[in-house]
């Protein structure tokens, strides 16, 4: 059995927020009696939802004007800039809309390592020893032109593609895909397109011919029809609802002309209306598939990487442009209150505003009150692994990054949830952390882990014990207590004992009927984890923000408000053996 490492988890409170949501949205109303009870439920780690609210200390965020974990699940996201992350060339808003979200200036991946793309010559510079015209640079490289992998070698030589210049690649690389079809796949595109007998090639070429033949469809059966004026008011005005209804009831206000019959929409039917049959014939694609074999085919990462889709064989595959990578800022949901903001300069990767929650919340950590001993020489003992029914003592350490003292409270069930239900105990649910102040140059921790490492050589801290409602140690701005805990069996036959046991103390006062069945099934995966749910209170006085404090001057600097945050986290001790 693999060692394990205890971890931390904080719960977020979207969690609760989406439950009652949920709740709500049905067709029963919730009394006040069901609300109560899910408010006082315990959490659960192992249910299938909390995978999705659980999150180290170091990926929250902590809004300073709500006094909530934010998660980056919760948080409400605004672009800042937009750039190519191979030339780093900031990228406007509009340009998307035309231009899609690709980089169009030389920027490429291979698409068979997905590795950069550089731009280089066939033909070898010329030697400076032969003779040439006196107005010639004979030091720079003549065309044609092609985009090559430094890691697999790959170049678009082998796909028939080549350059007459060393710029504008993008153009020119789009010039030889699309042809005559390149000004009709631009995404922006609304005019109609040429009428022609030809049939579209690409995929963006017989979207933008299919979308101005139903533009104008629409456009000339609306304009002969009763519903014609309703394409005018639009449906974001305020008066569209009322409009809409005068329509149905009758009550033409508006000023709508009734037509007796309104013409029909047909469906494209021609190839220069964007349609195109199915080629059905696959002796091309079969020959060509025995003449490459298994190497010549593409594999799925390779096709989804692709612009356009329908590449099935490598010399169908072309130099994929690089996509336009943002830097976003993050606001709070509830208050609207910024955060986290990047710098707008694509260079700089500072922050210039990053709420984390490391800096406004105690972080957790646990460890063994005792390491593990291995019980036989010569074998490394297995960190993590605790023996079923025989009691564990752990050390639980809270530091305080707030420069004010902190009061914590800690709650956790008497049995962690799920089939195999081990007993937890906190030692000392109470305690204050002090301040995290500065002074001695942390003199005060120095000293104690010199005298921690005395008591240690001279065998005095097997004398240190744990006592109920006392910590353990304590800091300058830490405090570690014990928690010990019971791990259950995994055994069946035991499982089966304990539930039997439980069935027959509470069988007096409950129904044959209500009793629930038990589960017996096989162990299944990370069930053998040992995770407690614990409850954290925190209560301090800080400094009161701006919209609470008064008008006067004196109000604003000396002002002082209680602050309370609680949430639940999820510790993680260890695996329970199964032996």
């Amino acid at each position: 059995m693999a060692s394990f490492t205890p971890y931390t988890y904080i719960q977020c409170p979207c969690y609760e927020t989406i439950s009652r949501t949920r709740s709500s949205d049905g067709t029963q109303t919730p009394s006040s009696r069901d609300s109560f009870e899910e408010d006082e439920r315990t959490f659960d780690p192992r249910a299938p939802r909390s995978n999705y609210c659980l999150y180290p200390l170091e990926y929250l965020l902590y809004c300073d004007v709500c006094h909530q974990i934010r998660c980056p699940r919760c948080v409400s996201e605004e672009l800042v800039t937009i750039y190519c992350p191979n030339c780093l060339f900031e990228v406007g808003s509009s340009s998307l809309k035309t231009e899609g979200n690709r980089c169009t200036r030389s920027c490429f991946q291979c698409p068979i390592c997905i590795g950069p793309l550089a731009v280089q010559s066939l033909e070898s510079a010329p030697e400076p020893s032969l003779l040439s015209a006196d107005n010639a640079n004979s030091s720079a490289p003549a065309g044609p032109w092609i985009l090559t992998c430094s890691y697999c070698n790959w170049n678009s030589a082998e796909i028939g593609v080549k350059f007459d210049k060393p710029q504008g690649i993008f153009a020119q690389l789009s010039k030889i895909r699309h042809g005559e079809d390149h000004s009709r796949s631009t995404i922006g595109e609304t005019s109609p397109p040429a009428r022609s007998d030809t049939v579209p090639d690409t995929t963006k070429a017989r979207f933008a011919a299919m979308k101005s033949f139903y533009s104008a469809q629409n456009n000339n059966s609306t304009t002969g029809s009763g519903l014609s004026g309703i394409g005018d008011y639009g449906l974001s005005s305020p008066g569209a609802l009322s409009r809409i209804m005068n329509i149905y009831s009758g009550n033409n206000t508006g000023g709508i002309k009734q037509k007796s019959k309104a013409s029909m929409m047909r469906e494209a039917d021609t190839p220069n209306e964007g349609f195109r049959l199915s080629d059905l014939d696959d002796s091309a694609a079969i020959s060509h598939l025995r003449h490459s074999g298994w190497e010549g085919t593409v594999t799925r990462d390779q096709a989804k990487l692709q612009v356009e889709e329908g590449a099935r064989f490598a010399d169908e595959l072309w130099p994929i442009p690089y996509l336009l990578r943002t830097k976003r800022s993050k606001r709070c949901p509830v208050c609207r209150h910024i955060i986290s903001k990047p710098e707008s300069k694509v260079g700089n990767t500072r922050w210039r505003i990053r709420l984390v929650a490391n800096n406004s919340i105690p972080s957790i950590t646990i460890k063994p009150l005792q390491p593990s001993t291995p019980s036989t020489p010569g074998v490394a003992p297995l960190s993590g692994i605790l023996r079923p029914l025989q009691p564990a003592q752990f050390i639980l350490t809270f530091k305080n990054p707030l420069f004010d003292d902190v009061k914590v409270t800690l709650a956790t069930p008497a049995t962690t949830p799920g089939r195999f239900a081990s007993r937890v105990t906190v030692l000392c649910p109470e305690f204050q952390i002090d301040a995290n102040t500065d002074t001695d140059m942390y003199l005060d921790d120095v000293l104690k882990d010199g005298d921690k490492d005395r008591r240690r050589q001279r065998g005095d801290e097997s004398s240190h014990q744990a006592e109920a409602g006392k910590i353990w140690e304590r800091g300058r701005n830490w405090v570690s207590i014990v928690v010990e805990v019971i791990p259950a069996s995994l055994r069946q036959d035991a499982q089966q004992q304990q539930q039997q046991k439980s069935k027959e103390g509470e069988g007096k006062g409950k129904g044959e009927g209500e009793e629930p069945v038990p589960d017996l099934g096989p162990l299944k995966e990370d069930e053998d984890i040992l995770e407690i749910p614990m409850f954290v209170r925190l209560e301090w006085e800080g400094e009161a923000s701006n919209d609470q404090v008064g008008t006067g001057a004196g109000k604003e600097k000396d002002a002082r408000e209680k602050k309370e945050l609680a949430y639940w986290c999820a510790l993680g001790i260890g695996r329970i053996s199964q032996e």
